[in-house]
């Protein structure tokens, strides 16, 4: 099933029942374009999320994340979340809710035909492997598919190869799961589930940073949303992404410029304050140190 706009919780003659129904029993693909919209709690199927304009508030387990451009999430099965757009900007957003034996056949052929994965913890007896509920880069291969599968929902609506391009999908979120296991590896710890917890706490801290960039968030506080003390923190944090929170934090604020200095027109003060630095000479600093280029030449390369 293909949606282009998203159901209005508060309207008294919402079928909360029948809404949700429908993803029980088939495939669902939403590609919206709204602004103040809200799910306050939802048991949903494995889903895909990514916004392609603006962005999205998600709440898991008591912890809040922002769906960005070039970002997607990943939802398991059974999760509860609630969701928000609350800006009158319009917001475009890519929702693709699996049908649950459609996504196990994929699973179980996918996993069959990578012996690397069979013996995977998140993956038993043919039930859907457990994703990590963190934030993810969208990378070229992935922007490809999702295009390929907008436009042929646009043009052909969902009848006309969307499964296939689904199928594809599914397959690409086990890479993902696979891309999380190897991280894990860098954990420092000797039980595999303490490497498992530890690595879910840093994906945490990982997501609060790209959610509140522009608060700067101290390491204090990031320790303890994830529950780890701010030596544990830094430490594991650099062994599993190689860098350590602070730099990352830097690297989300300069790719964000990034991608404000190649589409909009906007000036460098306003790009400083909007990405986080205290001041136009920091952001310039941090840039060319990145970049090799002062703001305003990269722009012109670009353009």
């Amino acid at each position: 099933m293909y949606l282009t706009s998203l159901p209005d919780h508060s309207n008294p003659d919402f079928d909360q029942d029948l809404h949700f129904r429908r993803f029980k029993v088939q495939n669902v693909v939403f590609n919206t374009v709204s602004s103040y919209s809200f799910c306050d709690d939802h048991v949903g199927c494995l889903s895909f999320k990514t916004i392609l304009k603006g962005e999205e508030w998600y709440g898991i387990n008591k912890r809040k994340l922002a769906i960005r451009p070039g970002q997607f999430l990943i939802l398991n099965d059974e999760q509860n979340y609630s969701c928000k757009i609350d800006t009158m900007d319009k917001v475009r957003g890519l929702s693709v809710f699996f049908q649950k034996d459609f996504a196990a056949q994929v699973f179980q052929d996918t996993l069959k035909s990578e012996v690397e994965l069979l013996d995977n913890p998140f993956y038993r007896n043919n039930e859907q492997p457990e994703f990590f509920q963190t934030l993810n880069d969208i990378d070229p291969e992935l922007q490809l598919q999702l295009a390929t599968l907008i436009s042929g929902l646009e043009n052909n609506g969902y009848d006309d190869g969307a499964e296939e391009q689904l199928f594809f999908l599914l397959r690409y979120l086990i890479r993902t799961l696979k891309s999380d296991t190897e991280k894990i590896a860098g954990v420092s710890a000797i039980k595999p589930s303490s490497k498992i917890e530890i690595y879910k706490r840093l994906c945490i801290a990982k997501d609060f940073l790209h959610s509140t960039f522009m608060e700067k968030p101290d390491l204090k506080l990031l320790g303890s949303i994830a529950c780890l003390s701010v030596p544990q923190l830094i430490r594991q944090f650099k062994s599993v992404f190689k860098v350590t929170p602070h730099q990352y934090l830097i690297q989300i604020k300069l790719k964000q410029a990034v991608d404000l200095l190649k589409n909009t027109d906007k000036p460098i003060h306003e790009i400083t304050w909007s990405c986080g630095f205290e001041n136009v000479s920091a952001f310039c600093r941090a840039f060319k140190s990145a970049y090799g280029f002062q703001p305003l030449m990269f722009r012109k390369i670009q353009a």
